[in-house]
């Protein structure tokens, strides 16, 4: 459920950003196959999800709450999770396509975080964001593995909390202790 609200809050903020309103242009999610790019006829600016792997950066700290049944909950750091986007701008000309990726790349690259008006509201995990070079994969071999024509692209990483360990009841707080223990006699 976590990518399917990436995927949403990427498409919020570059709908709002660019901007490309549902009448004028898409955000796909698909393999830019050649397939898929010949039944385009519209502006579209398609974030391939390529590369999903366990991140490196710590787990996200544990978390408390209050149910909506007033218990107390708790739920264990979640493990981070980065995901790896192909975007690319579509057109009719290689004109048109750079302008279109060069406006979305203008709005992504000062971002290191989805601004919080675009994440999902049952997101509990900040979504950073960083374009760049993938470490492990290169723009050529991906559209490779894709099975597209290579064309002008960029990758973007975006690290966030997997939904993966569940709420727990928390146990009662402690409010005073009790002792049982009889005094030693003085000798």
């Amino acid at each position: 459920m976590f990518i399917r609200a990436v995927d949403e809050g990427l498409e919020r903020l570059l709908r709002g950003a660019l901007p490309l309103a549902e009448d004028v242009g898409d955000i796909a999610f698909e393999p830019p196959t050649s397939n898929w790019s010949a039944t385009l006829s519209r502006l579209t600016v398609n974030l391939f999800l390529y590369d999903v792997t366990r991140s490196s950066h710590v787990a996200q700290a544990p978390v408390r709450r209050i149910s909506e049944d007033g218990i107390n909950q708790r739920r264990a750091p979640q493990p981070m999770i980065q995901l790896g986007y192909l975007v690319s701008a579509w057109a009719g000309s290689p004109r048109d396509e750079h302008q279109l990726l060069g406006d979305v790349l203008n709005r992504l690259a000062p971002m290191s975080e989805l601004p919080a008006e675009y994440v999902p509201a049952n997101m509990n995990s900040r979504i950073s964001l960083s374009v760049g070079d993938d470490e492990h994969n290169r723009l050529r071999e991906i559209w490779g593995a894709a099975g597209g024509q290579l064309k002008a692209s960029f990758t973007m990483q975006v690290i966030v909390a997997a939904d993966a360990v569940d709420w727990i009841e928390e146990a009662p707080s402690v409010t005073s202790l009790a002792s049982s223990a009889v005094p030693r006699p003085r000798s």
